[in-house]
Protein backbone atom coordinates (compact mmCIF):
# COMPACT_ATOMS: atom_id res chain seq x y z
CA UNK A 1 0.00 0.00 0.00
CA UNK A 2 2.81 2.43 0.89
CA UNK A 3 4.50 1.66 -2.40
CA UNK A 4 1.29 2.55 -4.17
CA UNK A 5 1.04 5.86 -2.28
CA UNK A 6 4.73 6.61 -2.95
CA UNK A 7 4.25 6.06 -6.69
CA UNK A 8 1.24 8.40 -6.63
CA UNK A 9 3.08 11.15 -4.73
CA UNK A 10 6.09 10.85 -7.01
CA UNK A 11 3.84 11.57 -9.97
CA UNK A 12 2.78 15.16 -10.76
CA UNK A 13 -0.98 14.49 -10.48
CA UNK A 14 -1.37 16.56 -7.29
CA UNK A 15 0.35 19.58 -8.89
CA UNK A 16 -1.72 19.22 -12.06
CA UNK A 17 -4.90 18.91 -9.93
CA UNK A 18 -4.03 22.12 -8.08
CA UNK A 19 -3.50 23.90 -11.40
CA UNK A 20 -6.76 22.48 -12.84
CA UNK A 21 -5.10 20.66 -15.72
CA UNK A 22 -6.05 17.06 -14.94
CA UNK A 23 -8.35 15.00 -17.09
CA UNK A 24 -11.70 13.74 -15.82
CA UNK A 25 -10.26 10.32 -14.92
CA UNK A 26 -7.18 11.87 -13.24
CA UNK A 27 -9.37 14.22 -11.23
CA UNK A 28 -11.45 11.31 -9.91
CA UNK A 29 -8.25 9.41 -8.99
CA UNK A 30 -6.69 12.37 -7.14
CA UNK A 31 -9.86 13.13 -5.18
CA UNK A 32 -10.20 9.46 -4.21
CA UNK A 33 -6.57 9.33 -2.95
CA UNK A 34 -6.99 12.56 -0.97
CA UNK A 35 -10.09 11.20 0.69
CA UNK A 36 -8.64 7.72 1.41
CA UNK A 37 -5.00 8.33 2.40
CA UNK A 38 -3.91 10.86 5.08
CA UNK A 39 -0.38 11.03 3.61
CA UNK A 40 -1.76 12.18 0.27
CA UNK A 41 -4.15 14.63 1.96
CA UNK A 42 -1.27 16.11 4.00
CA UNK A 43 0.91 16.51 0.92
CA UNK A 44 -2.01 18.10 -0.96
CA UNK A 45 -2.56 20.66 1.83
CA UNK A 46 1.13 21.54 1.90
CA UNK A 47 1.24 21.99 -1.86
CA UNK A 48 -1.86 24.19 -1.65
CA UNK A 49 -0.30 26.39 1.04
CA UNK A 50 2.95 26.68 -0.94
CA UNK A 51 1.01 27.66 -4.07
CA UNK A 52 -0.86 30.38 -2.16
CA UNK A 53 2.38 31.70 -0.69
CA UNK A 54 4.02 31.74 -4.11
CA UNK A 55 1.05 33.58 -5.58
CA UNK A 56 1.16 36.21 -2.86
CA UNK A 57 4.91 36.60 -3.21
CA UNK A 58 4.70 37.25 -6.95
CA UNK A 59 1.37 39.11 -6.96
CA UNK A 60 1.40 42.51 -8.76
CA UNK A 61 0.16 45.38 -6.62
CA UNK A 62 -2.98 47.05 -7.88
CA UNK A 63 -2.29 50.60 -9.09
CA UNK A 64 -3.68 53.38 -6.93
CA UNK A 65 -7.09 54.59 -8.03
CA UNK A 66 -7.73 51.59 -10.32
CA UNK A 67 -10.85 50.64 -8.41
CA UNK A 68 -12.28 54.14 -8.73
CA UNK A 69 -11.44 54.18 -12.43
CA UNK A 70 -13.15 50.86 -12.96
CA UNK A 71 -16.27 51.99 -11.07
CA UNK A 72 -16.31 55.27 -12.99
CA UNK A 73 -16.00 53.38 -16.27
CA UNK A 74 -18.85 51.07 -15.26
CA UNK A 75 -21.06 54.05 -14.38
CA UNK A 76 -20.17 55.72 -17.69
CA UNK A 77 -21.01 52.60 -19.66
CA UNK A 78 -24.31 52.26 -17.79
CA UNK A 79 -25.13 55.88 -18.51
CA UNK A 80 -24.20 55.35 -22.15
CA UNK A 81 -26.45 52.32 -22.35
CA UNK A 82 -29.32 54.26 -20.79
CA UNK A 83 -28.81 57.07 -23.31
CA UNK A 84 -28.59 54.55 -26.13
CA UNK A 85 -31.82 52.88 -25.04
CA UNK A 86 -33.50 56.27 -24.67
CA UNK A 87 -32.33 57.27 -28.15
CA UNK A 88 -33.34 53.86 -29.52
CA UNK A 89 -36.81 54.16 -27.98
CA UNK A 90 -37.15 57.72 -29.26
CA UNK A 91 -35.96 56.64 -32.72
CA UNK A 92 -38.42 53.74 -32.74
CA UNK A 93 -41.22 56.06 -31.66
CA UNK A 94 -40.30 58.55 -34.39
CA UNK A 95 -40.16 55.74 -36.95
CA UNK A 96 -43.64 54.60 -35.92
CA UNK A 97 -44.89 58.19 -36.05
CA UNK A 98 -43.34 58.70 -39.50
CA UNK A 99 -44.84 55.45 -40.74
CA UNK A 100 -48.24 56.44 -39.35
CA UNK A 101 -47.97 59.91 -40.86
CA UNK A 102 -46.90 58.46 -44.22
CA UNK A 103 -49.88 56.11 -44.24
CA UNK A 104 -52.22 58.94 -43.18
CA UNK A 105 -51.04 61.25 -45.97
CA UNK A 106 -51.08 58.40 -48.50
CA UNK A 107 -54.64 57.55 -47.48
CA UNK A 108 -55.64 61.23 -47.62
CA UNK A 109 -54.06 61.49 -51.06
CA UNK A 110 -56.00 58.43 -52.24
CA UNK A 111 -59.22 59.93 -50.87
CA UNK A 112 -58.49 63.25 -52.55
CA UNK A 113 -57.81 61.52 -55.85
CA UNK A 114 -61.09 59.62 -55.58
CA UNK A 115 -62.94 62.82 -54.68
CA UNK A 116 -61.27 64.67 -57.57
CA UNK A 117 -62.33 61.89 -59.94
CA UNK A 118 -65.90 62.03 -58.64
CA UNK A 119 -65.99 65.82 -58.91
CA UNK A 120 -64.51 65.69 -62.44
CA UNK A 121 -67.11 63.13 -63.49
CA UNK A 122 -69.92 65.23 -62.01
CA UNK A 123 -68.59 68.32 -63.79
CA UNK A 124 -68.48 66.40 -67.08
CA UNK A 125 -72.05 65.21 -66.57
CA UNK A 126 -73.19 68.74 -65.72
CA UNK A 127 -71.38 70.12 -68.76
CA UNK A 128 -73.00 67.49 -70.99
CA UNK A 129 -76.42 68.19 -69.46
CA UNK A 130 -76.01 71.95 -69.83
CA UNK A 131 -74.82 71.49 -73.39
CA UNK A 132 -77.90 69.40 -74.13
CA UNK A 133 -80.19 71.96 -72.48
CA UNK A 134 -78.59 74.82 -74.43
CA UNK A 135 -78.96 72.83 -77.63
CA UNK A 136 -82.61 72.19 -76.81
CA UNK A 137 -83.26 75.88 -76.07
CA UNK A 138 -81.59 76.85 -79.35
CA UNK A 139 -83.74 74.36 -81.26
CA UNK A 140 -86.90 75.58 -79.55
CA UNK A 141 -86.05 79.15 -80.53
CA UNK A 142 -85.54 78.06 -84.12
CA UNK A 143 -88.83 76.15 -84.19
CA UNK A 144 -90.87 78.95 -82.63
CA UNK A 145 -89.39 81.78 -84.71
CA UNK A 146 -88.69 80.15 -88.05
CA UNK A 147 -91.34 80.98 -90.71
CA UNK A 148 -91.00 77.49 -92.18
CA UNK A 149 -92.29 75.91 -88.95
CA UNK A 150 -95.76 74.41 -89.26
CA UNK A 151 -98.24 74.35 -86.36
CA UNK A 152 -100.75 71.58 -85.77
CA UNK A 153 -103.54 71.76 -83.20
CA UNK A 154 -103.94 68.55 -81.21
CA UNK A 155 -107.22 67.67 -79.51
CA UNK A 156 -108.07 64.69 -77.37
CA UNK A 157 -110.64 62.05 -78.29
CA UNK A 158 -113.71 61.15 -76.26
CA UNK A 159 -111.53 59.73 -73.44
CA UNK A 160 -109.80 63.08 -73.00
CA UNK A 161 -111.94 65.79 -74.56
CA UNK A 162 -110.27 68.55 -72.56
CA UNK A 163 -106.78 67.75 -73.89
CA UNK A 164 -105.30 70.65 -75.83
CA UNK A 165 -101.84 70.78 -77.43
CA UNK A 166 -99.92 72.39 -80.30
CA UNK A 167 -97.30 70.54 -82.35
CA UNK A 168 -94.49 72.51 -84.06
CA UNK A 169 -92.85 70.81 -87.05
CA UNK A 170 -89.96 72.26 -89.07
CA UNK A 171 -89.16 69.99 -92.04
CA UNK A 172 -86.18 72.12 -93.11
CA UNK A 173 -84.37 72.00 -89.76
CA UNK A 174 -85.88 68.56 -89.05
CA UNK A 175 -87.09 69.61 -85.63
CA UNK A 176 -90.36 68.71 -83.89
CA UNK A 177 -91.84 69.90 -80.59
CA UNK A 178 -95.19 69.75 -78.82
CA UNK A 179 -96.68 72.05 -76.23
CA UNK A 180 -99.44 70.50 -74.10
CA UNK A 181 -101.45 73.40 -72.72
CA UNK A 182 -104.34 71.49 -71.13
CA UNK A 183 -104.76 67.99 -69.73
CA UNK A 184 -107.89 66.36 -68.34
CA UNK A 185 -107.97 65.33 -64.72
CA UNK A 186 -106.94 61.71 -64.10
CA UNK A 187 -107.20 59.46 -61.04
CA UNK A 188 -104.06 59.42 -58.87
CA UNK A 189 -103.06 55.97 -60.13
CA UNK A 190 -102.91 57.12 -63.79
CA UNK A 191 -100.85 59.50 -65.93
CA UNK A 192 -100.47 60.75 -69.50
CA UNK A 193 -97.51 59.44 -71.50
CA UNK A 194 -96.05 60.58 -74.82
CA UNK A 195 -94.90 58.26 -77.62
CA UNK A 196 -93.53 58.65 -81.12
CA UNK A 197 -93.64 56.04 -83.89
CA UNK A 198 -90.55 56.52 -86.06
CA UNK A 199 -89.77 54.11 -88.92
CA UNK A 200 -92.00 51.46 -87.39
CA UNK A 201 -90.37 51.75 -83.92
CA UNK A 202 -92.30 53.03 -80.89
CA UNK A 203 -90.22 55.46 -78.81
CA UNK A 204 -91.10 56.36 -75.21
CA UNK A 205 -90.92 60.14 -74.71
CA UNK A 206 -91.90 60.06 -71.06
CA UNK A 207 -94.72 61.27 -68.84
CA UNK A 208 -96.28 64.64 -69.75
CA UNK A 209 -97.91 67.21 -67.50
CA UNK A 210 -99.97 70.28 -68.20
CA UNK A 211 -97.70 73.16 -69.18
CA UNK A 212 -97.75 76.28 -67.02
CA UNK A 213 -95.75 78.17 -69.68
CA UNK A 214 -96.86 78.51 -73.28
CA UNK A 215 -93.23 78.06 -74.34
CA UNK A 216 -92.74 74.80 -72.40
CA UNK A 217 -92.04 72.38 -75.26
CA UNK A 218 -91.47 68.64 -75.35
CA UNK A 219 -89.08 67.46 -78.07
CA UNK A 220 -90.36 64.93 -80.60
CA UNK A 221 -88.07 62.73 -82.72
CA UNK A 222 -88.29 64.06 -86.28
CA UNK A 223 -88.92 61.67 -89.13
CA UNK A 224 -90.88 61.84 -92.36
CA UNK A 225 -94.41 60.55 -91.87
CA UNK A 226 -93.81 60.05 -88.15
CA UNK A 227 -96.77 59.75 -85.79
CA UNK A 228 -97.03 60.86 -82.16
CA UNK A 229 -99.38 59.44 -79.54
CA UNK A 230 -100.59 60.41 -76.10
CA UNK A 231 -101.87 57.55 -73.97
CA UNK A 232 -103.23 57.02 -70.47
CA UNK A 233 -100.93 54.71 -68.50
CA UNK A 234 -100.55 53.52 -64.88
CA UNK A 235 -98.87 56.00 -62.53
CA UNK A 236 -95.11 56.13 -63.16
CA UNK A 237 -95.43 55.32 -66.86
CA UNK A 238 -95.28 52.16 -68.95
CA UNK A 239 -92.65 50.40 -71.05
CA UNK A 240 -95.03 49.94 -73.96
CA UNK A 241 -98.06 52.02 -74.94
CA UNK A 242 -101.54 50.81 -74.08
CA UNK A 243 -103.19 50.96 -77.53
CA UNK A 244 -106.73 50.95 -76.10
CA UNK A 245 -105.90 54.07 -74.09
CA UNK A 246 -104.68 56.33 -76.92
CA UNK A 247 -106.28 59.75 -76.39
CA UNK A 248 -104.55 61.82 -79.10
CA UNK A 249 -102.67 61.37 -82.42
CA UNK A 250 -100.11 63.78 -83.90
CA UNK A 251 -99.16 63.21 -87.54
CA UNK A 252 -96.17 65.13 -88.91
Amino acid sequence: MKEKIKIFLDSDLLEKYLLGSTSEMETLQVERYIAMYPEVRKTYNELQENLEAFAKLHAIRTPDGLKDKILARIRLERSGRKKFFRYAIAASFMAIMCAGASYFFWNQNQNLQEENTMVSNKIKLLEADMKQQLEDVRNQFIVLNNPQTKKYSVNGNRKAKELKAVAYINPVKKLSYINVSRLPHLPEDQCFQMWAEVNGEMINLGIIEEATDSQNLLALPYAKNAVGYITIEPKGGNQNPTIDNIVANISY
